[in-house]
């Protein structure tokens, strides 16, 4: 799978908007900031297919990247506060919109920063994904900020932070650093050829 040539093919911030899929899509979920944008670049070897932001809630649609047949589908962040109740709705039909159609959603990356124990939003986001049948991994962002002491520390007390963490693929990862990109990657391909996307 050649990730090199992947390309940016579409942008809805609304539901309706959203044609039907036909190839298999991967999505990208995970509160504002704890960088979606960054690990879907990083995953691409792109500096800015993905546009990265410092104020977090920039993502408000959902952004559609295509990669040797592949569509990833990188959800808006959920989780920050300065948002209007408007926007807040229209962020949650458009999401649960997307998460309950009837789609060829092969797996979510739901992101969690490791530095911190998972947020509200993000323990309700993997019930969802668990109560819905959901296939997910869990990415845990931003690795390269903890000591491997701090980082085993967090490690073991997810066991107990994350419901059903036992069964849970979890993946330590840093897009600026690299790690975990080859097992992101290596779950993305096999996919890919499950799907009969690549040769």
């Amino acid at each position: 799978m050649n990730f090199n040539k992947a390309r940016f093919s579409a942008s809805y911030g609304l539901f309706s908007q959203i044609p039907k899929s036909e190839k298999a899509e991967i999505a990208f979920s995970g509160r504002s900031n704890v960088g979606k944008s960054s690990l879907i670049n990083k995953i691409l070897s792109r500096k800015a297919l993905a546009r990265v932001s410092s104020s977090p809630g920039k993502t408000v649609t959902i952004n559609f990247y295509e990669v040797d047949g592949v569509y990833f589908a990188d959800l808006p962040g959920y989780g920050y506060a300065k948002v209007s109740k408007s926007e807040k709705q229209r962020w949650a039909g458009l999401v649960e919109g997307y998460l309950a159609d009837d789609r060829n959603l092969a797996l979510v990356f739901q992101l969690v920063d490791f530095r911190h124990p998972p947020t509200a939003d993000d323990i309700m986001m993997i019930n969802y994904l668990i109560d819905n049948e959901v296939p997910f991994a869990v990415v845990l962002t931003k690795a390269d900020k903890l000591t491997k002491n701090q980082r085993r520390e967090r490690r073991e007390k997810l066991m107990t932070e994350l419901p059903c963490a036992e069964d849970i693929h979890i993946i330590e990862a840093s897009a600026e650093k690299g790690d975990g990109i080859d097992e992101i990657r290596a779950i993305i391909e096999e996919i890919a050829a499950e799907n009969g996307e690549t040769q």
